[in-house]
């Protein structure tokens, strides 16, 4: 398949999931939440359960919900629907499934100087993670033993976007209570929207603990990037066109790969492949059968 072609696939896929997951427009006609049968399942995405449109349930809220609970199961469901997931394709959901991600793609594209993140910054979500996700709603608890989801609270931009800006602003009751948390968390939003233009996914490679877990598989699962040390010629094009900042030609299946696809579009030697089959070996090849270093170098 031709690079555009994946491209438009992508752009495709990523257009229907938003739309897809939040298909339920008479919430928005009337500024409800959708609570019917499909809410108790997840999508594997981020996707905020209080955006009106929303059919489905976001796994980190879920699993925040399930740790806070007085009894402090630790949901299989969940649980294994995220290592299913994981497993079965990595942070591929990431590059082509993911609705926010989709978002922080197009404002991407507004014309200005582009910037990497400093790199010690993406280990922030590692610690979102564990601290917010895990540690706090299940320890920090109120009076009759329940946690917040605090991750959801305190630092996911999704709902508000999703959720909070439309709700609040088609609801005059709300608009009398809201507070500081819902301005800090629309301060964190705008900043996010607004690095998105000078910075590739920022909210994807810096605050998302989802990304963690299905990158944490990216080696193991059935899809994954092989690469054919026979035929790279370690030319250095898939690090520089790699927007989450990988080395494709060094190690291709690193947890900050999101399959994307465009490194495999421009190694000039295909020495890149997504193959869906775990443990699939690529056939090594010598390097003046598939081509003339000569005419790659000019």
């Amino acid at each position: 398949m031709g690079k555009l072609k994946v491209v438009i696939l992508r752009r495709f896929i990523q257009m229907m999931t938003l739309i897809g997951s939040n298909s339920y427009f008479t919430g928005f006609m009337h500024k409800t939440i959708y609570k019917g049968n499909t809410k108790a399942v997840c999508v594997p995405f981020m996707n905020c359960y209080s955006c009106p449109g929303a059919r489905f349930s976001c796994p980190i809220g879920g699993l925040q919900a399930v740790l806070g609970s007085r009894k402090k199961y630790v949901s299989l469901y969940i649980t294994g629907f995220l290592l299913l997931v994981g497993i079965l394709f990595g942070r591929l959901i990431c590059g082509f499934l993911c609705p926010f991600g989709f978002i922080q793609d197009m404002i991407h594209k507004i014309p200005s100087k582009k910037f990497k993140v400093y790199q010690p910054f993406t280990y922030i979500k590692y610690g979102l993670l564990v601290l917010l996700v895990i540690l706090l709603p299940m320890f920090l608890t109120n009076d009759i033993g329940v946690g917040d989801p605090y991750y959801c609270k305190y630092v996911c931009p999704i709902g508000t976007l999703e959720g909070g800006i439309f709700l609040v602003s088609t609801n005059k009751a709300l608009q009398t209570i809201v507070g500081f948390l819902f301005y800090y968390k629309l301060t964190i939003l705008i900043i996010i929207l607004l690095t998105a233009v000078i910075i590739y996914r920022p909210f994807c490679k810096i605050l998302c603990p989802l990304g963690v877990i299905y990158g944490l598989m990216n080696r193991i699962s059935f899809g994954k990037i092989n690469l054919n040390k026979e035929a790279c010629i370690s030319c250095s094009t898939c690090k520089k066109v790699c927007k989450m900042e990988v080395v494709p030609f060094i190690d291709p299946n690193v947890v900050e790969c999101i399959r994307c696809g465009t490194c495999l579009g421009k190694c000039p030697t295909k020495a890149l492949l997504f193959t869906y089959k775990h443990g699939q070996q690529m056939k090594n090849v010598r390097k003046e059968e598939v081509y003339d270093i000569r005419e790659i170098q000019k």
